[in-house]
């Protein structure tokens, strides 16, 4: 989870830097940006936030759906649903590389259709990995969000009066998010695809060690049960 923590923050970093201020996975950043805008300052997008946060919740729907079934903690629907936002990410890599000269979208632009199908679909990838993450119920990581951890972390530190217990894991939440919109917007110096393609190569990799990890807990619970693994 803290590994898709830090693609998120790259995510995130592609697409308001280079695809007109939208946040794809934070929403928060996506619903102050509207009432800004709508509000009539200048220069701020609509469409780009309205389509990131319908397809958000589209991917978030129907994620939790499919899940509603599954087991708990991580079962292999957990793996295609993280192996299928990787593999959407590496084709939106893709697609943004034969989109050429029509990202990065200028700040103030109007974005030009091929973008605005791009920030769409990555919407829709970030609400399904957060649902997908919402279930694994991980305490203070949630991979798309980090206002809560913090809160958490300093609602309950000694300095708060509390214990701090948990606070390796919300710190580590809060410096991987930032260190991945550190690298998204150096890599979109690069190019935009370029974020992407390592955000996709992470979620799969993540994906990977995830599924490897539930299935040697179940194998290890099994041999201790005297049976064999599921």
């Amino acid at each position: 989870m803290l590994t898709l923590t830090f693609s998120t923050g790259v995510v995130d970093a592609v697409g308001y830097l280079g695809l007109d201020r939208v946040f794809t996975a934070n929403m928060t950043g996506n619903v102050v940006i509207l009432g800004m805008a709508l509000t009539g300052a200048e220069d701020l997008p609509v469409v780009g936030p309205v389509l990131a946060l319908l397809t958000f919740l589209a991917g978030a729907a129907a994620v939790g759906r499919v899940l509603r079934r599954a087991g708990k903690g991580w079962t292999t629907a957990s793996t295609v649903v993280f192996a299928l936002v990787g593999a959407g990410l590496a084709a939106l890599a893709g697609v943004v590389a034969a989109l050429g000269d029509a990202v990065p979208v200028e700040p103030g632009g109007t974005p030009p259709a091929g973008a605005l199908v791009v920030t769409a679909l990555l919407g829709l990838l970030m609400g399904a990995q957060a649902a997908a993450a919402r279930r694994l119920a991980v305490k203070d990581v949630t991979t798309v969000v980090v206002t809560s951890t913090l809160t958490g972390l300093a609602a309950d530190s000694r300095l708060a009066g509390g214990t701090g217990e948990g606070w390796r894991r919300r710190l580590g939440a809060v410096l991987l998010i930032l260190a991945g919109a550190a690298a998204g917007a150096a890599l979109l110096r690069w190019h935009i695809s370029a974020g992407l393609a390592v955000a996709a190569a992470i979620t799969l990799l993540a994906a990977l060690l995830g599924h490897l990890r539930a299935h040697a807990r179940r194998h290890e619970a099994a041999r201790a049960r005297g049976g064999s693994p599921a």
